[in-house]
């Protein structure tokens, strides 16, 4: 009998939702839904261990980069491309590579994460080094493009990071950390953009939001390097500046227009210095405002 991987395994608590009502279907996604937290709450050790592993790569000038196919290589891309906003870090230090490049992020590729020729390509396109950490992202954890990039990835030697709903997942060999919430069979059979996608969203977003928190990217819990890229941004900026300071919104706006940073606005404010006092002193603290204020 073939094995079944626990990704592909019927759920007993859905077998008749053909025969549910729209708020019953809604009821039993959300009750499945609930699992996911509680599942990944198990693999928190992992979490830690893996968001400081890319916190120290970070500070070694190291970059990050998922790679996936399908459901979960859309997941890496979307999270790659919240970085340069959210954190205001430059372009490249987090990447994204899905299984049948960018056209597979509108359009299933589906046999693209059988080709490991695929995920040799990509990875020479990323280019990696020993300070670069690679991140697997797969449901069932055996797609040979995952699996050859993590493989490949080992021997130049970067650190690997697996992460997949299945405990027997083949990636698990080739993960120096292998993240691995159980969060059971899905509602359809087989769809793993569900449950398992829920996961690998929440688990991409601890990742980077940790590793970026570790290296300074915040103050407090304020997004503190936001880039002020368009009307929302400068005004979070400025109400930013004006909280941490201590001062009123208009001269947080004033001194923003100044410096265009609000880090910097912040040292100049709290330290009564100016903008290039202010600037070398949060380059001499690594960046990190606490160090400074």
């Amino acid at each position: 009998m073939t094995h079944v991987s626990l990704t592909e395994r019927r759920n007993p608590d859905t077998v008749n939702i053909d025969l549910m009502d729209s708020y019953e279907i809604a009821r039993a996604i959300n009750n499945e839904d609930k699992k996911v937290a509680l599942a990944i709450e198990q693999t928190l050790p992992q979490i830690g261990q893996a968001i400081e592993l890319i916190a120290q790569s970070f500070r070694k000038g190291g970059r990050l980069a998922y790679f996936g196919a399908g459901t979960s290589g859309r997941l890496g891309v979307l999270d790659a491309s919240e970085c340069w906003p959210t954190f205001g870090v430059e372009h490249g230090m987090v990447n994204a590579f899905i299984a049948g490049g960018d056209s597979a992020l509108r359009f299933s590729v589906e046999n693209s994460e059988d080709k490991a020729e695929l995920a040799r390509a990509d990875l020479n396109t990323f280019a990696p080094v020993s300070d670069d950490i690679i991140v697997g992202i797969s449901a069932s954890g055996s797609p040979r493009y995952v699996l050859t990039v993590l493989a490949e990835a080992q021997k130049i030697g970067c650190r690997t990071i697996g992460i997949s709903s299945n405990p027997e997942a083949e990636l698990k060999a080739f993960s120096d950390i292998f993240i691995n919430p159980i969060v059971g069979e899905e509602v359809i059979t087989g769809s793993s953009r569900m449950k398992s996608g829920t996961a690998q969203k929440m688990i991409l977003n601890m990742l980077t939001t940790g590793a970026m928190i570790r290296i300074g990217k915040t103050y407090q819990n304020y997004m503190i390097d936001v880039r002020l890229v368009n009307e929302k941004l400068v005004d979070r900026g400025c109400r930013f500046v004006a909280e941490i300071a201590g001062v009123s919104y208009e001269d947080a706006q004033k001194c923003l227009a100044d410096c265009h940073n609000v880090k910097t606005a912040c040292v100049m404010l709290r330290r009564g210095c100016g903008k290039t006092e202010a600037e070398a002193l949060l380059q001499a603290a690594n960046g990190i405002l606490r160090k400074v204020i």
